[in-house]
């Protein structure tokens, strides 16, 4: 009897310490860090020492997490410094691997799209897996105020119907007050049934995180200095050089190069007219193609399109001494077809359009 008891014990043991053993090993994980800069702390009390500083992109091994009474997660982390320091951050500086993974993921799939525009942010806002800010699953990480990134493309998408996602895209604390009810008596204009979204690729000195999708009210559009005094009317969506083949995208450090200097460029034009736009308008409705008259100093309107349904992506090509450009065009039967403009220069050095049969035609 007494044999048998205690064989039981010692088993009972033995599962416990396999079963603690395991939900160890499961909390194992790897993350990234996002903070430019973050320290590695002795615990998670307010008075805790610093033990380790670590910056963007530094790989630390998550061990554990925890929540603090003021409701901040915190992960128990080893970095990978000589010393193997282990300690605690906390979570909103870190980002799982398994994220950074999908995000590569999602790069892949834009690795042969040109970038079509350069933004910037508003206000500090959140880069996301999916152009969806219902939940806070698909959150990578939060960008800063100011942060430069390319754009391949975007999306319109059913507006949430909740009050407390009005215009940002931030995580809110728990603490965090809530948006005043609106007064019956308060006027406000059509409400909008979509809210655009800007599939976004990054630099490793902005994100570890190489591409994902931001709100499109936190993002104002970087227009080269070169040719933002055209912009009458219409909405620049897209624009590339045409002198160069050169792309406006971000430098080594994440910010603007110099577009300052003058030069060609074709530009797609979007008009605000027929009221909030919706998920089947096109992505553009005018081409305009600005030459640089490097005699007199100027630019010049080297073509114009009339009114078109067009669609991304924009490409720049060279072949030779030959240059094109090629964007999605809907024809009159509803199919959408990419059209080529060839680009030459003329006995003066002036550059000319020449649109393909099917777009003269029209």
């Amino acid at each position: 009897m007494m044999v048998r008891r205690l064989r039981r014990i010692i088993g009972c043991l033995l599962l416990s310490a396999l079963c603690a053993c395991g939900s160890i090993s499961g909390r194992r994980d790897t993350g990234i860090v996002i903070a430019r800069r973050a320290q590695i702390r002795s615990s998670t009390a307010v008075v805790a020492a610093d033990l380790l500083a670590v910056e963007r992109g530094a790989v630390l091994d998550i061990l554990d997490e925890t929540t603090a009474e003021n409701g901040e997660r915190w992960y128990r982390v080893r970095a990978h410094d000589l010393d193997q320091t282990e300690g605690w951050i906390e979570a909103r500086y870190v980002v799982l691997q398994e994220m950074i993974d999908l995000s590569r993921k999602l790069a892949q799939e834009d690795q042969n799209t040109p970038a079509q525009a350069v933004g910037q942010l508003r206000a500090a806002s959140n880069l996301r897996l999916s152009p969806d800010r219902s939940s806070d699953d698909n959150i990578l990480m939060r960008l800063e105020s100011g942060a430069h990134f390319e754009i391949v493309g975007w999306k319109y998408t059913p507006k949430p119907k909740t009050a407390e996602t009005e215009e940002t895209d931030d995580v809110p604390k728990s603490a965090a007050p809530r948006r005043a009810p609106r007064r019956e008596d308060e006027q406000v204009g059509p409400e909008e049934e979509y809210e655009l979204w800007y599939k976004v690729r990054l630099d490793p000195s902005v994100s570890p995180a190489p591409a994902g999708w931001i709100y499109g009210k936190q993002v104002e559009l970087a227009v080269p200095s070169d040719i933002i005094f055209y912009r009458t009317g219409r909405e620049f969506v897209a624009w590339q050089r045409l002198d160069d083949g050169a792309v406006a995208s971000n430098d080594a450090r994440g910010a603007i190069p110099d577009d300052a200097r003058p030069g060609s460029w074709v530009i797609l034009e979007r008009s605000g007219a027929g009221g909030p736009p919706r998920p089947t308008d096109p992505d553009f409705d005018r081409i305009l193609v600005l030459g640089y008259d490097a005699d007199k100093q100027e630019h010049y309107i080297a073509y114009r399109s009339g009114d078109v349904r067009g669609f991304l992506p924009l490409r720049v090509e060279r072949s030779g001494s030959e240059k094109t450009f090629s964007v999605r065009i809907q024809g009159s039967d509803g199919q959408i077809r990419e059209v080529r403009y060839r680009v030459r220069r003329d006995e003066r050095g002036l550059i000319r359009v020449e649109p393909p049969s099917e777009v003269r035609r029209r």
